[in-house]
């Protein structure tokens, strides 16, 4: 077996954590002398009727060969990646559609869950996506988390299966120059707000860089400004890699505190470069790294005082921070890719 399709789900112009993971994994396929392709299309979820269709795309193309050459075996990864069919077929689930799972009647979903129409679609697509789970002869999932959410929507079992980020290996450890970092796209889900928000009820001496791009940017700014603390608030935008890396080394701790991730890359980059990490209680894969007390700390509330304190303790307590910094990087040392690849072909 030499030949491997690895699916991906495309949002053009777009660039997350999933894109990362599915072209990591053709990379690091390659590396070991696999023929290793990323087959991707474009999808959109909107308006409604589109999801159905994209479902229809996946089921449709024929992947077992290409051009007279034989494709040895699919790796599909997310929505709807998974209705691809092959003889070899094996799934590591990033995510499904959350607007229809754990998202559905929430402030981040645009379904509603007094209409009819948005149930009755919420009910089709979880069978549709039941029913093709059942073909799978094995399946990971990112994290733990995935894992449990395809348990409790879909009754259907998954192998939790790690990776590390993208720039493993480079990652290091600098002297603390005080801010607080965080890093990651700019949405709702990610809830940054928390950070500027905490920051109004803080020490002044509490500063931070933000690193990442996205939709939230302006209303963040704009919360800055009307929380008193836009002098204390570096808004980077995109940064490079070896930004990237000088950034995670010389903070004093990462604040990464989103609405259940499915995995979370930032708590092992902080974790990969001996920081601590503060996270929430409801942040679902950091979770699964994160252990309160230990190597970073974990609130118990979206209380903006609680995440102060909290802040001010791993800001002020440089011996705590190094200390936890350290028990992260124990934590996380051992994620590899040769594992991960080794589980996906041979179980």
């Amino acid at each position: 077996m030499r030949t491997i399709a690895v699916c991906a789900a495309q949002i053009p112009f777009f660039k997350g954590g999933a894109e990362a993971h599915a072209g990591g994994l053709v990379r690091e396929l390659a590396k070991r002398q696999f023929e290793a392709e990323l087959i991707s299309i474009p999808y959109k979820w909107y308006p409604h009727d589109r999801l159905l269709k994209s479902i229809e795309v996946w089921r449709m193309i024929d992947l077992t060969e290409s051009n007279g050459k034989k494709i040895d075996m699919i790796i599909t990864t997310k929505f709807p990646t998974y209705f691809a069919e092959h003889p070899r077929k094996v799934l590591w689930l990033f995510h499904q559609y959350r607007q229809l799972y754990d998202l559905f009647d929430s402030p981040y979903s645009d379904f509603d869950i007094s209409r009819a129409e948005h149930r009755k679609l919420r009910d089709r697509l979880v069978a549709m996506d039941t029913q093709v789970l059942k073909t799978y002869k094995r399946i990971y999932a990112n994290s733990k988390n995935t894992a449990a959410r395809l348990k409790k929507y879909n009754g259907i079992e998954a192998t939790p299966l790690y990776h590390p980020p993208q720039l493993a290996g480079r990652y290091y450890n600098g002297e603390n120059r005080g801010y607080i970092l965080s890093v990651g796209r700019l949405d709702r889900l990610k809830r940054v707000d928390l950070l500027v928000k905490c920051l109004a009820h803080a020490d002044r001496h509490l500063q931070c860089k933000i690193a990442g791009t996205g939709p939230e940017a302006e209303a963040l700014m704009e919360l800055a400004r009307q929380e008193g603390v836009a002098d204390r608030i570096e808004f980077l935008g995109y940064v490079s890699d070896d930004q990237l890396l000088d950034l995670y080394a010389h903070c004093a701790f990462v604040f990464f505190a989103p609405l259940d991730e499915d995995y979370g890359y930032i708590s092992l980059e902080a974790f990969l470069s001996q920081k601590p990490v503060l996270t929430s209680f409801d942040s679902g894969g950091p979770l699964e790294f994160v252990e309160d007390g230990r190597n970073g700390m974990v609130v118990h509330s979206l209380d903006v005082k609680e995440l102060a304190r909290k802040s001010e303790e791993l800001f002020f307590d440089t011996p705590k921070s190094r200390e936890f910094g350290k028990a992260g990087y124990e934590k996380v040392k051992d994620i590899s890719w040769d594992f991960a690849i080794e589980t996906l072909l041979n179980g």
